[in-house]
Order: C-alpha cells, then structure tokens, then sequence
C-alpha cells in the first residue's frame, strides 16, 4: 500500500509525527492509501515556507500567475476523467458528479487566470485640485485554507485559485477523508510549475494541523464546514481575515402553480444529489396544500426508484455517506427526528454486496417549523415535507432556521417568483431550478449563521485581497482635505 506525503516548499516530505492514517473507499471499504498524520511542527514549516515564498509571489505580474493557473486548469482538463473516477472512490458521489467535481475546479482555475489581467481597483475625482485618487488590490499574506471532503477538488479550487492569483500563498489542509484528491491535486500544481512555497499541502487532523493554522501567524483563513468548527475559527483566530461557509438547511418551495415534474425533477437532486451530502442539498420541501398529496406521492414513487450503490456503476443513482461515522451520525438524526415526524420510506443504513456506508434515502412529512429535523443540518439523503396555505407562510417557514444559504421556488407567477426572491433569506434563490447548481463565476455564500463571506468570481477577489487607497498630490503645495479654504 502507498504512503502520500505532505507537499512542504516544493518538495514531498514525511510528517516528523512519523505516524499515518488511512482514505477509505465509501463504496467498498477497501483502502485507497496512506497518508501523513501531521502535527504542529510540520504545519508550521509549511507556513515558513509560504513566508518565505510570498516575498516573491506577491511581485510576480498578476497576468504571468493567471499563466500558471491556465496550465492546472489544462492539466486538470487532460486528466479529468482518471481524478473523475477518483472522486467516487474516495468520496463516494456518483461518477457524473464526480466528473462534474472536477470540471468546477478546471472552471475556476480558468476563471482566475483571467482575473490576472483584471484585479481591478476604482479611480475617483479628488476634492482638491492637482490630486489624483485611487484604490489597487494587494495580496493578504499567507492563507490557511481548511476544505470539506463533498467536494474534494472544486471546493479547494475555489479557495486556492482566488488567492494565488491574487499574490498570496497558502497552507492548505484537506478533509481528513479526502486526501488522495488533495495529493493529485498538488501533483497537479508542481507538474504546472507553481515555485516551490507558494502551495503547501499538510494532511492531518484539525485538532493538530487545523487549530495549528487557525492560531499560527497566518493572515487569513478560509473555512468550508460545521457552524460548531466555524464558532471555534472565529474565538481562536484573532484579528485574522477570516471567511467561512458553514452549512445551510435549504428549503424548495413548491407553489400550487408550479409545474410539478418540474419540480420534482429539482426536488429529487437537491435532496439527494450527492447522497445529501452538499450544504446546498435540499432538507426542506415546503408544499402549497392544493397539491400537496398529489406531490407528495409523485415524491414517494419516484425516490422508491432510486438505485443505490457504488458511484462507478453506471446504473447507481445515489452512492454511499462519505464514512462510517458520518452513516452514524445520520442514522442518531433520524431516529430524532422519529419522535416528532412521520417517516415514510427509507430511514435506515444498508449494505450493498455486504459493504460499504449506504444510507436509504429517507422522508419525513408532518414537518412543522421548530421540529427537530427541520432545524438541524443532516447532510445526508434526508428530507422534511412541510404543508402550507400560501406563499406568506412558505416564506415565513422557509426564513424559519438559523441558515440561509441556498433555497427555491417553484411557480408560473412571475409575482410570485420576485416576492419570494426579495423575501427569503438566503445567499442564493433559484427560480425554477433547484438549491445546488451554483456556478464559478458568481459570488457564492450566505446569510445569518450560514456566514457573511463570499467566494466565487469577484465575491472571491475581495475576500483574497486587501485595498488600498491610493492619493498623487502634484501640486507642490500642501494640501488639507476637510480644512476650509479661505
């Protein structure tokens, strides 16, 4: 068996911990490799390095970075189905998710090779005569960049790609189950020519390797995950440049106009797209009571359909939970949620062949607002069907939780479509369409315990920038801005 090694200032090098762990295929158990179990010396030698790499970096013409980014959007380009395929073995997501995983990171790395030759500031008049004003974009420093394991190579393009090409460098830790995708991803940077310290890979824990980031001299952070993890980020981190994306509890809302196969057609891959496992996945279906039962059991029959098993066959629809922990993590939800909820299919782990973390997809009905599994964030294949009378209280039950990332709405109304486009509280509204679906070149992120922070086309140039403002006095005189003038 293979043992992967942490990516330190150009260089595959072992952990000093001199300890491993193992990435496991959530299909089939089997083990795909060995990788570093980090500690905190390692993180910080990664962080020096970065330093020492950012003093150059940061000098680097943005165009000439925007040339090295292009190449890892070719490379991933030329090997997009070989780390396809290793989406699914290690993830667990279908292959055309899988697939789709890496063709978002090969977009985002085109997109911001393009920003090189933008990074774009302001010029404005001055109050004063013979004084020139303007703001020019300047890197943060060193990054710590933290990403989940749903989406192994996009979500870390869309962290890497804004801040390299914005001058800085990073220290970028993967999920702990998800590390094989992370290590062909650098394989990827190094092949691409990124020098040596500007991109450092350290696998590890996030007790070790995470807190090590989050508390080291490091000038930002970017965090993907769990509102408790983010909390944590926010107390420990300091005056850092802090962005995080911390979940959401998506709600559709079908209205009694709405064209029903259309809506189930979103309602069926929002729920469980991605075994569930997005934090833009659809949790919540809020129903018009006019059609209702009618929707209902168009939901019912069509997920009864749903073939489980490994990503790799093409007649699998949705493939396995990303680990054993996170299968029994779901299954404590559910049975929550039992006590309060009516369950009507699924609601249990399986085993195909024998192996593997499945989980059946699984809806409840008789969901109202404050029960406990229309608040708390499963991400898994589970859904909550909530009855309502009119658009007001689908709105007030959607704007219901702590979240509000993602949601939809389903209906012919045009009045309809915009109220509920200025009413929900969420970063993201779909019209017809479902909650996942998001696309690189638009900002990406939301509101209220979701977080406040943007990524993804120019939302990410401002999280990965600093502004500075900019005054040419060509008067030869001294000038007071805000002094009256006699």
């Amino acid at each position: 068996m293979k043992t992967f090694k942490n990516y330190i200032d150009g260089k595959w090098v072992s952990s000093s911990s001199h300890r491993t762990f193992e990435s496991i295929n959530p299909a089939t158990e089997s083990v795909l490799g060995k990788f570093q179990l980090s500690n905190a010396k390692d993180t910080k030698a990664a962080i020096k390095a970065a330093w020492r790499a950012y003093k150059r970096w940061r000098l680097v013409p943005a165009p000439k970075r925007g040339e090295l980014l292009l190449e890892v959007s070719r490379l991933l380009k030329k090997n997009k189905k070989r780390l396809g395929r290793l989406v699914t073995q290690e993830m667990g997501k279908v292959l055309a998710e899988g697939l789709g995983d890496v063709q978002e990171a090969i977009d985002m790395f085109e997109l911001m090779a393009g920003e090189g030759r933008r990074l774009y500031g302001v010029t404005t008049p001055s109050e004063l005569p013979e004084k020139f004003c303007m703001t020019v974009r300047e890197p943060i420093g060193v990054l710590g960049l933290i990403s989940p394991w749903n989406f192994p190579f996009a979500i870390p393009a869309w962290k890497i790609a804004p801040a390299l090409i914005a001058g800085n460098t990073v220290v970028f830790k993967p999920a702990s189950y998800t590390p094989l995708c992370a290590t062909r991803l650098f394989e990827l940077f190094d092949e691409a020519g990124i020098p040596a310290g500007v991109a450092n890979l350290v696998t590890g824990s996030g007790r070790e390797v995470g807190e090590t980031i989050v508390t080291s001299n490091v000038r930002g952070i970017s965090f993907t995950g769990s509102r408790e993890v983010g909390l944590s980020i926010k107390q420990k981190a300091g005056l850092k440049r802090i962005s995080l994306e911390l979940g959401g509890k998506n709600p559709i809302i079908v209205m009694d106009d709405a064209d029903l196969d259309l809506a189930l057609d979103g309602c069926i891959w929002g729920a469980f797209g991605t075994t569930g496992q997005r934090c833009t996945a659809t949790s919540r279906i809020i129903v018009h009571e006019k059609i209702y039962e009618e929707f209902l059991d168009m939901l019912v029959k069509r997920t009864r359909k749903l073939r489980l098993g490994d990503g790799l066959k093409p007649r699998t629809d949705v493939g396995p939970i990303v680990s054993k922990k996170q299968l029994e993590s779901i299954k404590k939800d559910v049975e929550l949620a039992k006590k309060e909820a009516k369950l009507v299919i699924g609601g249990k782990p399986t085993k195909i062949n024998g192996k593997g973390f499945f989980f059946k997809p699984t809806i409840f009905t008789g969901v109202t607002p404050k029960m406990y599994i229309a608040q708390k964030e499963v991400f898994g294949p589970v859904v909550a069907i909530m009855r309502v009378k009119s658009l007001k209280q689908a709105v007030d039950w959607a704007n219901s939780t702590g979240y509000g990332l993602s949601s939809a709405i389903y209906t012919n109304s045009v009045n309809n479509a915009f109220t509920a486009v200025r009413a929900i509280e969420a970063g993201l509204t779909y019209v017809n369409s479902s909650t996942i679906g998001s696309e690189v070149h638009l900002p990406f992120g939301g509101v209220k315990d979701t977080g406040s922070t943007r990524e993804g086309g120019i939302g990410a140039i401002e999280e990965f920038t600093e502004t500075k403002t900019v005054y040419f006095d060509y008067s030869g005189k001294l000038q007071k801005a805000q002094i009256d003038i006699d």
